[in-house]
């Protein structure tokens, strides 16, 4: 809590996603060219007002969004804090609810309400501070989000209730911020969006997602490109095309699947049976001869039996997906699934999610070790331990695959791109060491 003559501290907190992150990051940007001292969470300075930038994804996402505004409600009532404000998706959606059951906040937000979030403070919103976020991830990489929303129906996810409608943002707004970040020190830029594939219809009448990184490469001083969160159906392959000759395009393409037997991909309103997803990934793989792909597998959705599973199972073992993650199926209210009948029980779930891991985590292991030997670009995220940790074109942070460098035996500068021998391999991370003479800064 501040004294009389002291001027208000702001934290905000993150939780949920990458996108959540950028918000957040534009919430402090926007405070910070206001005059208002804010910053984003872990950092030392002490706040006496907590902006909580919550997720309601899943019930999970949900609790610990819960948890968090209840700790901080406590911190009030201890006199630790003076405000409480709670802004994003759980706030969008369940407003009313949280208003009537944790009254102890002194306002929710959603989505959309940055201006209004800044009004508590008499601060306005500055659209020059476009492109001038503030970023709160390492400052070698940082995510842009391309659009907000999402105009697909699939029943099983929340997420159009509470970030509304697909809409772009311009492929010169983009650059701006590109240039803006990369003068900053930003190596590699992570585009993130509800639904990548979609963009640009809106703003150009077409999708223009090749468009965009054919502008986003002409950027100086940015490096890496890698996409995050490409819808399967109706894929435009033409970014396939533009990812095999824009050599700063990483080979690197997040497009979760979610499951593999048509019935349940019916079931789930994804508008793709598990043939074409095939043809998809045979196409990729065709163009783009090294790509990794990341997709990402929900089990449990309501119906899904015994054979279901063990065909997607049979998926995976056949795609061999360089990076996988698993999801148990949430029932959410208003989504089209809630209709159905809730019916695989939660330790079946988890088994099944622990389950399709082991097969991941096997193939992981054979691609591993089959890097052996090999160089690779590495670049140096941090210093964890006696190693430095480090990432290829590959891999995404804090989701895949790293690489472990001996501190004892070799130095490396953080943020710098180095060319490594992989010397060694574990199921989700390879060692290396650095070739000094062939190192690529």
């Amino acid at each position: 809590m501040k004294t009389k003559n002291q001027k208000d501290k702001v934290e905000v907190i993150t939780l949920g996603c990458s996108k959540n992150l950028v918000d957040s990051e534009n919430i402090v940007t926007q405070l910070k060219g206001n005059d208002i001292l804010a910053h984003h969470e872990h950092e030392e300075d002490e706040a006496n007002i907590v902006i909580v930038n919550t997720c309601g994804f899943i019930d999970l996402a949900k609790e610990e969004s819960i948890d968090t505004i209840l700790a901080n409600v406590e911190r009030k009532k201890a006199g630790a804090l003076d405000k409480v404000y709670v802004t994003g998706c759980l706030s969008q959606r369940y407003k009313d609810d949280l208003e009537r059951d944790i009254p102890e906040v002194d306002a929710y937000f959603g989505t959309m309400d940055l201006p209004a979030l800044l009004a508590r403070f008499n601060a306005d919103y500055k659209h020059e501070l476009v492109g001038e976020r503030k970023i709160s991830t390492l400052p070698h990489y940082a995510y842009l989000k391309i659009s907000e929303g999402c105009n697909r129906t699939c029943s099983f996810c929340a997420i159009p209730l509470m970030r509304g409608k697909h809409i772009s943002r311009s492929i010169e707004d983009l650059v701006v911020e590109a240039k803006t970040l990369a003068k900053r020190g930003v190596k590699e830029l992570m585009l993130i969006a509800q639904e990548l594939t979609y963009y640009g219809l809106d703003l150009y009448k077409k999708r223009a997602l090749s468009e965009l990184l054919e502008a986003l490469s002409d950027v100086d001083g940015i490096e890496w490109i890698r996409l995050h969160y490409a819808y399967p159906t109706k894929f435009p392959r033409e970014v396939l095309q533009t990812m095999s000759k824009l050599p700063k395009v990483c080979n690197y393409l997040d497009i979760p699947l979610q499951h593999a037997n048509d019935d349940v991909l019916e079931r789930m309103r994804r508008q793709i049976t598990q043939a074409e997803m095939r043809d998809l990934m045979a196409y990729a793989k065709e163009v783009v001869p090294d790509i990794a792909i990341r997709t990402t597998m929900l089990v449990g959705f309501p119906g899904e039996t015994d054979q279901e599973f063990e065909d997607m199972c049979d998926f995976v073992r056949d795609m061999r997906f360089e990076r996988l993650g698993v999801f148990q199926y949430s029932h959410e209210e208003d989504t089209s699934a809630h209709e159905l009948k809730d019916d695989v029980p939660a330790e079946v779930k988890s088994q099944r999610a622990s389950d399709l891991m082991d097969i991941q985590r096997e193939i992981s292991l054979d691609k591993n070790v089959a890097l052996v030997g090999t160089t690779q670009k590495v670049l140096i995220d941090r210093k964890e331990g006696g190693f430095f940790v480090g990432r290829t074109e590959y891999d995404s942070p804090e989701v895949d695959n790293e690489v472990l460098i001996d501190a004892s035996l070799d130095y490396v500068r953080l943020g710098d791109f180095v060319t490594v021998e992989i010397t060694g391999a574990e199921d989700f991370d390879i060692y290396g060491k650095p070739i000094k003479d062939r190192a690529d800064n």
